[in-house]
């Protein structure tokens, strides 16, 4: 999970001198989701400020799976940023050759097996209590 989260805090920002209360809820949050805030491999701020009034800041952040050694650090793309004041985040997401094996069922067409089938659905459809559904509203409550 990542944006921008536009909150300002010290965890995240080493430049800005205060916590918010507004990071704990989403550390919180995040933590529920079995992610953690990553750090990137090259900490530089996210945002950078179209004035000089304002100092540029880390409000970007990433969560990525927790405990999880493939995805430990994001990096920042000053350069690719052009007009933008924000600074793209990217991640490599390996991924890796898995053989899976699919094992497919079918029935011949016209066969005993597809017969015996066939006889045992119709005999389980006419098995199903229909006699509290008197008309469509009902139906839709019985399921």
């Amino acid at each position: 999970m990542m944006g921008d989260f536009n909150i300002h805090n010290n965890f995240w920002d080493p430049n800005y001198s205060f916590h918010s209360s507004n990071s704990d809820l989403l550390i919180d949050l995040t933590d529920f989701m079995n992610l953690r805030l990553s750090f990137p491999a090259n900490p530089v701020p996210t945002r950078y400020s179209d004035n000089n009034c304002n100092s540029n800041s880390v409000i970007d952040l990433m969560f990525l799976r927790y405990r999880s050694d493939e995805l430990d650090f994001y990096s920042i793309y000053l350069d690719w940023r052009l007009v933008s004041n924000h600074a793209p985040l990217t991640v490599c997401i390996p991924i890796f050759e898995k053989l899976i094996n699919i094992k497919k069922q079918t029935l011949v067409k016209d066969s005993n097996k597809e017969k015996q089938f066939i006889s045992v659905l119709i005999n389980h459809i006419h098995e199903i209590n229909t006699s509290t559904i008197s008309d469509v509203a009902s139906l839709k409550y019985s399921i």
